[in-house]
């Protein structure tokens, strides 16, 4: 995609899946990898314009089973970077009621206290998916995003394409991240004119 850099991580061992975010080229970015392949994220560490803090950008998928093994990693690692960098986690985080902040299976239930303990707010509030907001902006300071657009599906199977503009102190003016949930299909799609 012209002007934007790719970033993706491809799940492991099985067929489809797996998390891309694109990144306008504006940005002096660097991909933060820590090698566990566990949970299906990806960081992007942007740097900031002179006098400002970078900011931690990621996408996620969550699915509703994930094993205790990879939620407790999961959380451990959200904890580290929302206490220390300014967050912007993008994600599929299925099986969790937003509006009202709950969730049947005990997995889920981790996960929003994680949310809560690292005092990050879930800013996409209009159906994404099904009726609902599967697709979640967290972030854990105000003012990181200046506005999230749920921008429609690549096709009948494909999530839903999340825009956001960066409020006019991560890099060039007017920038706009995306985030596509990766199913084992390369993204054609060309964004909108901003």
């Amino acid at each position: 995609m012209d002007g934007y850099k790719l970033f993706r991580r491809d799940r492991q061992g099985r067929r489809g899946g797996g998390v891309a975010l694109y990144v306008r080229e504006c940005f002096d970015c660097l991909e933060l990898d820590d090698g566990d392949d566990r949970v299906e994220r990806l960081r992007v560490r942007i740097r900031g314009k002179t006098n400002k803090a970078d900011i931690v950008v990621g996408c996620c998928y969550r699915p509703p089973n994930q094993d205790e093994e990879a939620d407790e990693i999961f959380c451990k690692q959200l904890g580290e970077v929302s206490q220390s960098l300014a967050l912007v986690l993008m994600g599929d985080l299925p099986d969790i009621c937003w509006k009202y902040n709950i969730a049947e299976r005990k997995q889920s239930r981790r996960f929003l206290e994680c949310v809560e303990d690292n005092f990050l707010t879930q800013l996409v509030s209009e159906p994404t998916r099904e009726g609902a907001p599967l697709d979640l902006l967290l972030v854990n300071r105000e003012g990181l995003v200046g506005d999230a657009t749920v921008a429609g599906h690549l096709w009948w199977c494909a999530p839903t394409i999340t825009t956001l503009s960066h409020n006019h102190q991560w890099g060039c003016d007017g920038c706009i991240w995306l985030m596509l949930d990766f199913r084992g299909w390369m993204a054609t799609w060309k964004p909108r004119a901003v």
